[in-house]
């Protein structure tokens, strides 16, 4: 049995396995707890799609996400499309993102302590472990650009096209998976810039013709998602305020989710910066962390399109995390040094530094503990502002045959209202469309059209079950005026309104 069991061990033993895994059970804890939001559901509603209606769709809008739904349409068409199948690639990117943050702090800082602690780390922002229960391209994206960090040193080590090849990969998938996550090209100038003046003067100057060809190399995939994504770049991102330099100052907060989590990794960080050891890596890993962030807050003071939002930069936590297991390991290895001078015995040494550093490791978790059940509740992603399960659940319940459901589309479908109820209602549970002129797969597009003339949409149905916006008593006063007025007429007042906290639901009877 001993051969069979030195594999194992030899694998146990490797620095990025223990953070995969931590992340792994972290990612998955309670994945199917969260209801899913308007921003799932938008994935699910175009993954399922076939593929040439998927294809429409992008050339009108989400062409930044388009490379996700791809990837999800295979994903679906394989293992349905459940709330846990929908959210496990996430999980496993993160896990992925976790692995690579070990391996690119073990070829910075040369320490296994570094390495293993910034891995562990990554598990405890509750940012990083939202998006990796979320149906969305954030979680992907970070372990693409945490694979281009990593793929980067090495090309840097030895600047050989066969380790540039997967660092142009990861970026083309970053790209194609979220423009924004391009801006990580900042960060890695000056990694770079730094890396240069380390190995001076025996530089490489091929690195000052090959990086730039690699950046280019790993553009050219992206460049129709750019050209289709600023054509669309108003609808998607309009809603986004430009960013104050106070907004800039506190985006830490933002990023991790957590003040007090954030401030529990920068004490981590400084150590890396101030210990004597691999400054310059520390410095490193901090620009490839900050620059993207600045660079994307000048973009969008700059501009008249915002981009400055936390889950779009997402990807410079990994950063964060190298640059805190480094100081992890600059910590260890300070403290087991000091107490061999003073002439300890090494067990001693190597238990009082571990001692100190698991200390420090463990004070970011610590803090993360309270606020990461709050991210696993039922509403816990949406702030209650999307029941669109329990709506389904009380359609449901008294569901007729032939009813129909009205809702909100318009300058209100950002609420992914209709799509989301559907999701939840069961499969023999189908109500007639009232006021839709135009299916969401007809209209290309992620909700309904609705219809110019709403008195002949309704269909001819008796009953309507009608869903609007907030918690109200009078849901038709909720409602655009024309359709109102249709279902006064026709239906007069609700039979039942059940606010559900952020949507209302009636039931108008024209037979009551």
């Amino acid at each position: 049995m001993r051969p069979a069991v030195r594999p194992v061990g030899r694998l146990l033993g490797q620095v990025w396995v223990w953070p995969a895994l931590v992340m792994l059970a972290v990612g998955g804890y309670r994945l199917g707890t969260p209801d899913l939001w308007r921003d799932e559901m938008a994935t699910w509603t175009v993954s399922t799609r076939s593929l040439g209606d998927l294809l429409r769709l992008l050339q009108h809008v989400d062409a930044s996400n388009g490379a996700y739904y791809l990837l999800m349409h295979g994903w679906t068409a394989v293992f349905g499309d459940s709330t846990l199948s929908l959210r496990i690639p996430s999980v496993l990117a993160m896990a992925g993102a976790a692995a690579l943050v070990a391996l690119t702090a073990r070829r910075l800082f040369g320490s296994k302590v570094a390495a293993v602690g910034a891995g562990l780390l990554l598990a405890v922002p509750p940012e990083i472990s939202r998006y990796a229960q979320e149906a969305r391209s954030y979680a992907l994206v970070t372990c693409a650009i945490a694979a281009a960090s990593y793929f980067l040193l090495r090309a840097l080590e030895r600047p050989t096209w066969r380790r540039w090849a997967p660092y142009c990969v990861a970026m083309a998938l970053a790209g194609a998976g979220h423009l924004v996550s391009f801006s990580t090209v900042a960060g890695q100038l000056g990694l770079l810039a730094l890396h240069l003046w380390r190995t001076r003067p025996a530089v490489d100057r091929r690195l000052l013709w090959q990086y730039p060809l690699a950046v280019a190399v790993a553009a050219l995939p992206v460049l129709p998602v750019v050209l289709l994504g600023s054509r669309q770049s108003d609808r998607q991102l309009g809603w986004i305020p430009t960013p104050s330099l106070r907004g800039l100052a506190y985006f830490g907060e933002r990023l991790f989710g957590s003040d007090l989590v954030f401030y529990a990794f920068v004490p981590l960080a400084l150590l890396a910066l101030a210990l004597p050891g691999r400054r310059i890596q520390a410095w490193q890993a901090l620009l490839l962390a900050e620059l993207p962030v600045v660079g994307v807050w000048l973009v969008s003071r700059l501009t008249d399109t915002s981009y400055f939002l936390g889950r779009y930069l997402l990807f410079t936590v990994p950063a964060w995390a190298v640059l805190a297991g480094g100081g992890a390991g600059a910590v260890y290895g300070a403290v087991a040094a000091l107490v061999r001078r003073r002439g300890r015995a090494p067990r001693g040494a190597v238990a009082v530094a571990g001692l100190l550093t698991v200390g420090l490791l463990a004070a970011p978790a610590v803090v993360a503990l309270p606020k990461q059940p709050e991210i696993r509740y039922a509403d816990s992603h949406n702030g209650s502002e999307e029941p669109f399960k329990a709506a389904a659940r009380e359609i449901a319940a008294g569901y007729r045959t032939g009813d129909g459901m009205a809702a909100p589309l318009g300058d209100q479908a950002w609420a992914m209202a209709w799509p989301g109820v559907s999701y939840y209602l069961p499969r023999d549970v189908v109500p007639f469309p009232v006021f839709v002129a135009q299916s969401a797969d007809d209209a290309e597009d992620l909700s309904p059209t609705p219809c110019p003339q709403p008195a002949d949409c309704l269909g001819g149905v008796s009953r309507i079950w009608l869903l609007v916006l907030g918690d109200t008593e009078d849901p038709l006063g909720a409602m655009p005026t024309d359709q109102a007025q249709v279902l006064r007429t026709q239906y007069g007042d609700p039979d039942r309104v059940t606010p559900l906290g952020g949507l209302t639901l009636a039931l108008l009877d024209r037979d009551v």
